[in-house]
């Protein structure tokens, strides 16, 4: 690799150099491991409308959330770069309440306001984001008029290629469009059918979304998801027709599953 600040970066927190090893995974940006760290490198190019590909707001994700167990530890950042703990786990697959009791933890974490960007809170803010990248064709649901509620740190994209499971349970990675937002945005997201079958390769298994909500600790949040669920759904549809208007096939068939 270059020499360059994150190379650089690296000769400074290892004592003596390690091999390179691409790590598999994440679909939008490229990822080794080098002895006990990660080191990440962003694209800018694959942002989408929905999923930004932040790395200062990967690095202060990771500084506030690792010391509750919720991300790796951050090592050192860049403008397009980190470097973190590399963390023992394989992908997360299987019983989703572990997942839902460490999601409600991320969300009940206080957080500055300002911290991270905005999520689009309450129904019609759901419809009016969806709507800026959702083909014409692709008719709304209808608006259930949910009004906003006061905003909770928001992975925003706990699909199963981000959530490692650990020795010591599960952990959210990939924290690059985090926000302050609704918690039914993780629990919809967690949920959605088209998003497991492109982490997965399979649609999940019946009963997933009523497990996950079941699961829960915040039975108004669970409750409020259950609403919400048309709308955030439809918004994940109308991402995939996005991606695969732009050549991504598997977004073209996840479009048929969301």
């Amino acid at each position: 690799m270059p020499h360059d600040p994150a190379t650089a970066a690296l000769a400074r927190l290892l004592p003596a150099q390690a091999a390179w090893e691409p790590l598999p995974g994440g679909r939008t940006n490229r990822l080794w491991r080098i002895g006990p760290l990660v080191l990440k490198r962003h694209d800018p190019a694959a942002a989408s409308p929905l999923f930004p590909n932040d790395p200062q707001a990967e690095a202060r994700a990771l500084a506030l959330f690792s010391p509750h167990a919720l991300a790796p530890r951050l090592r050192a950042s860049g403008d397009d770069w980190l470097i973190y703990d590399h963390v023992d786990g394989t992908p997360w697959r299987g019983d989703p309440a572990p997942v839902a009791r460490m999601l409600h933890r991320l969300h009940m974490t206080p957080v500055p306001q300002g911290t991270f960007r905005p999520l689009p809170n309450g129904s019609a803010a759901i419809l009016a984001d969806a709507a800026r990248f959702a083909p014409q064709d692709l008719l709304p649901p209808p608006d259930p008029q949910l009004p906003p509620i006061p905003p909770r740190p928001v992975h925003a994209d706990p699909v199963p290629g981000n959530i490692l499971a650990t020795a010591q349970g599960p952990l959210l990675i990939d924290w690059q469009c985090p926000g302050l937002g609704d918690p039914a945005e993780d629990l919809a997201t967690l949920a959605s059918p088209a998003m497991m079958w492109l982490y997965t390769g399979a649609k999940p298994p019946e009963g997933w979304a009523e497990a996950i909500l079941n699961a829960y600790p915040d039975q108004a949040i669970a409750d409020r998801t259950r609403t919400l669920l048309p709308l955030y759904h439809w918004r994940i549809r109308a991402h995939c027709a996005w991606k695969a208007a732009r050549g991504d096939a598997d977004y073209a068939t996840a479009f048929s599953i969301a």
